[in-house]
């Protein structure tokens, strides 16, 4: 096998890793319309059984063998090592989920998860493809198509009055994620650092030139 084939049947896991992951949008689209309290016991039971399943997976030889089998392909190097016992992808996204969902204000958490799973698709397939200039850690191409798919997002996220400055914190928001991006590695797994990122700055922003705006979405489940 030659290295250009080894890079196409990366690149082709990378897409149906992002593709899986793109499902994920699923969840702040429901939990716009549910209350807080209803998705936090729906996110925290599967999170709880990603764990589970997860060092189950490095406990038991043969658990192990039928999920490296079934979902090994979608799993990166440092999450089949057996000696870190790392935590994989998914296991994080819904790690992500249930504690954004318990830290911040609905409006935040739907703009942060949003960002993760667009912003973070479109810089691993970009990146991966077109990446030709270094930037930080990453690619200059892959940062910037996180940066413009993320401010793309902006643009379709609920707002609380839809004030210019709600899109200018978002943009700013974008920014910091796309650089997060770039500089998160296998030891600071993305799918925590980012929407954390994002969402954190956000909440800073809105306090600093929004500071009587309450962050509570009007006639939607809180």
């Amino acid at each position: 096998m030659t290295p250009t084939d080894r890079g196409t049947i990366d690149y082709k896991d990378e897409l149906v890793r992002k593709l899986i992951h793109l499902f994920s949008l699923s969840i702040p689209i429901i939990y716009y319309f549910i209350p807080k309290s209803t998705a936090a016991i729906i996110l925290g039971s599967l999170a709880a059984f990603a764990i589970t399943l997860d060092l189950t997976r490095y406990l038991s030889p043969q658990i192990g063998k039928v999920f490296y089998k079934l979902f090994g392909f979608l799993l990166r190097r440092h999450e089949i090592d057996s000696d870190k016992k790392n935590l994989n992808g998914a296991t994080y996204v819904l790690l992500s989920a249930i504690f954004g969902v318990l830290v911040f204000p609905k409006i935040i958490f739907i703009t942060a998860f949003s960002i993760l799973i667009i912003g973070d698709t479109m810089a691993a397939l970009i990146g991966r493809r077109f990446g030709k200039h270094k930037f930080l850690y990453k690619s200059f191409e892959g940062t910037l198509a996180f940066l413009i798919s993320s401010s793309i997002v902006i643009l379709f996220t609920p707002k609380i009055g839809y004030f210019y400055e709600e899109y200018i914190i978002g943009f700013v928001a974008a920014f910091v994620g796309a650089i997060i991006e770039n500089v998160s590695s296998e030891y600071v797994d993305d799918n925590l650092s980012i929407p954390f990122a994002v969402g954190f700055t956000m909440w800073i922003l809105y306090i600093i030139f929004l500071p009587n705006l309450e962050l509570t979405l009007s006639r939607v489940p809180g």
